[in-house]
This record gives C-alpha cells, sequence and structure tokens, in this order.
C-alpha cells in the first residue's frame, strides 16, 4: 500500500512539474515571430530576441531594416498558454516606417 501511495505521490509530481514547465514558455515562439514581422515589413531581419516581461508574459524583439532604409524595432508581446500574437498585437506595427527607427 506504502509502495502505491508513494508512485502516487511521485507521478502527481512529474504531472505538475510538466505542467509548469509548459506554462513557462510563450505562445509565439522566437522564429514565428520574426517571419511575422518579416512578412509584415517586407524588411531584412537584423537581430531578434525574447525577454520575459513578468511571471506569464514575453516579447519578442525584432530589428529589421525597411525596404525604405530605416531600422525599426518591432515588439511582438506573448503570454503564456494564449493563442499567438496576431499582428495588431505589436508595440510598433508595420507601416509606414514612422515608428522607432534609425536612418542609414
Amino acid at each position: 500500500m506504502k509502495t502505491i501511495l508513494r508512485i502516487s505521490a511521485l507521478l502527481l509530481l512529474l504531472a505538475t512539474a510538466s505542467v509548469a514547465a509548459q506554462a513557462q514558455e510563450p505562445s509565439m515562439t522566437l522564429e514565428q515571430a520574426v517571419n511575422q514581422v518579416q512578412q509584415e515589413t517586407g524588411g531584412k531581419i537584423l537581430s531578434a530576441s525574447t525577454v520575459r516581461r513578468g511571471r506569464n508574459a514575453f516579447e519578442h524583439r525584432i530589428k529589421v531594416l525597411t525596404p525604405s532604409g530605416h531600422v525599426r524595432v518591432v515588439t511582438v508581446n506573448t503570454e503564456a498558454g494564449k493563442a499567438p500574437a496576431s499582428a495588431d498585437s505589436t508595440k510598433n506595427p508595420a507601416g509606414d516606417g514612422e515608428g522607432n527607427k534609425e536612418k542609414h
């Protein structure tokens, strides 16, 4: 009987750890965010990184060289366990290039 209880407790612990680990991952991968920004801007990706913002929130920062020659940093917000962020969730949405930019 003790063995069954120990095994049950161990299985419960492993299941809890697995769920907790999955909740720590962003819902949209960095690669998906990069592809989204590249399609929206038509530019060349210069760099990309993921930053944790709170317990379950993540932020993908993608630096892109637009076809007009501007460097923009597009931020895609995402939360763990939620559906991937849409184009509307970007802080600096792709547009006329008047947002966060550097002229080169």
